[in-house]
């Protein structure tokens, strides 16, 4: 969405096939699974979605939409707050209450910065409770932001303003989930930290006056570059889900305990078209091992399942492409013959040396993985470009899988994303045979074509058009791509020097930290692939 006054560009509905959690977790729990055996016949319509195994759970959620970068999202956020009763909380990597929330509404500065949203929120509402849950490492990012942590902590209600530091995790581990929830009967969840640099409109204007850096009073930062992000908001018992984990997340990182708040209030913003109703969502974690608590890789398990199911597209933007483990199921199927394409958005450069240092250099390595493989000329990696061919920095964190899986998340293509970091990503599946999947499966398809939409600079039709005249997703983004204007550029990684090559090779900055379940997983979800002539391109 460009802004929640705007209607979304895709619309459709879901489907409803209620608790199966008990058959999905048999089935996947078999034989094929525990003991390697594949003479198991094809199921149809068995999902890739399984709680216990590749999710937590799934829930439905009354409505559901999806904001595509950060200024509809925003606006959204500030309105729900300030209307909210009993309860807001936020859990977060990074938190900046000098940042405006709606700079397009025309309002004072001072009075949309988050900081003063929150102060107004629990001033006019006496029963209000407002708390923040911040990783500790982003704390400090913050302080050399310049941000004193009064600003938040001497309130004139600071019983019900409650900002807290999350130091619950393991050594080099972040904090990384994305969360708000409103009253548990709203919940935000995607990659969308509300911090410093995330604001941007989806046209990405070069030199857009809204965009700049927070400062301290009246002062204005400096300007920023254009940024490409998402995340989600829906109701119903899937939201109800997701303030349960918000719950779990506060107390373990404050040893307080809330109580779920009752239920029955109608809760979704006026303005905001929803992109689906009465659909099934399933939440994946990653939880590391820390404590008393086991690891959870539910993130990674669908990694692997969904390019296991792929059949003929595979779509992916992050902000890092640098897991080996995921590079080397990817180039086992790009070595198919009959494999998926495969496309990857990231940005060009990580934001930070260090970061550049690890991701960057990994990402250079796990590209040589994939290109050797990629005998059929079905891989593509790009960055998108402004108008006047600024890179826009890609920090969504989104996939779809040919018209199937919808997923939209915290984690990145990273190995600590898939068991270091905590993270949180939510996937809607169309599941072949299921009431309304045709439906679903068109708005899912849909909403990957507004995106490509987005960065080609032509409408999500086009998209459509293209990809359907050449029969592939990679020839389809060709015939589109500009030279000039607004699209997308290939990315070519830069050759690595012998310091660099081995530090790649070493993975010591971001090293594996799961047990190594592909070949189990891709015995198992492959037979899940429908037959190529059922898929949408």
């Amino acid at each position: 969405m460009l802004h929640p006054r705007q209607r979304a560009h895709c619309r459709g509905d879901g489907q409803r096939p209620g608790d199966h959690r008990s058959r999905y977790r048999a089935r996947y729990r078999g034989a094929p699974l525990r003991d390697g055996r594949d003479d198991a016949r094809p199921e149809q319509g068995a999902p890739l979605l399984v709680p216990g195994e590749t999710c937590w759970r799934i829930e439905r959620a009354d409505r559901f939409a999806i904001f595509v970068d950060a200024a509809g999202y925003f606006a959204t956020l500030k309105r729900a707050v300030l209307g909210a009763q009993r309860r807001v909380l936020f859990i977060g990597w990074d938190f900046d209450p000098r940042i405006r929330l709606d700079p397009l509404d025309g309002g004072r500065p001072k009075d949309d910065r988050l900081g003063a949203v929150l102060d107004q929120a629990v001033s006019q509402n006496p029963r209000l409770e407002i708390g923040l849950l911040q990783w500790d490492l982003g704390m400090l990012r913050a302080l050399g932001r310049g941000l004193k942590p009064i600003v938040l902590l001497d309130r004139r209600t600071p019983d019900r303003l409650t900002f807290a530091v999350d130091t619950h995790h393991p050594v080099g581990g972040a904090h990384h989930q994305k969360i708000v929830v409103i009253d548990d009967c709203l919940a935000f969840a995607g990659g969308i930290d509300i911090t410093a640099d995330r604001w941007d409109t989806s046209d990405h204007t070069d030199g857009n006056p809204h965009r700049h850096r927070p400062a301290t009073g009246r002062a204005q930062g400096r300007p920023t570059g254009p940024w490409h992000d998402a995340t989600s908001i829906m109701t119903g018992p899937a939201a109800h889900a997701l303030a349960e984990l918000a719950r779990e997340r506060w107390e373990s990182g404050t040893g307080e305990r809330l109580e779920p708040l009752p239920e029955g209030r109608e809760c979704w913003p006026d303005d905001v078209e929803p992109l689906l109703t009465d659909v099934d969502v399933a939440i994946s974690r990653t939880r590391p091992e820390h404590g008393d608590e086991s690891l959870v890789h539910e993130v990674e398990l669908l990694w692997l399942a969904a390019i296991a199911g792929a059949r003929r597209s595979i779509y992916v933007e992050s902000q890092y492409f640098a897991s080996r483990r995921i590079a080397e199921a990817v180039a086992q199927r790009l070595a198919e013959a009959d494999g998926p394409d495969v496309v990857v958005l990231n940005p060009w450069t990580a934001d930070g040396w260090l970061s550049e240092k690890a991701m960057g250099t990994a990402r250079a390595r796990v590209l040589e993985i994939i290109r050797e493989a990629d005998v059929h000329d079905r891989f593509r990696i790009y960055t998108p470009v402004t108008e006047q061919r600024e890179h826009i920095y890609v920090h969504a964190k989104v996939t779809v899988i040919d018209d199937r899986l919808l997923r939209i998340g915290s984690s990145n293509v990273n190995n600590r994303s898939m068991g270091l970091d905590t993270e949180c990503d939510l996937a809607i599946e169309a599941v072949e045979g299921r009431p309304g999947a045709d439906r679903l499966a068109g708005t899912i398809v849909g909403f990957r074509d507004r995106l490509l939409g987005e960065h080609l600079g032509c409408r999500p039709d086009d998209v459509a058009a293209a990809i359907a005249e050449t029969g592939s997703l990679v020839q389809g983004i060709e015939r589109l791509r500009r030279p000039t204007g607004r699209s997308l550029v290939p990315f070519e990684p830069p050759e690595l020097g012998p310091v660099d090559q081995a530090l790649a090779e070493s993975e010591v900055m971001d090293p594996e930290r799961t047990p190594n379940r592909w070949r189990r997983v891709e015995r198992f979800f492959a037979r899940r692939r429908r037959p190529r002539n059922r898929v949408r391109t």
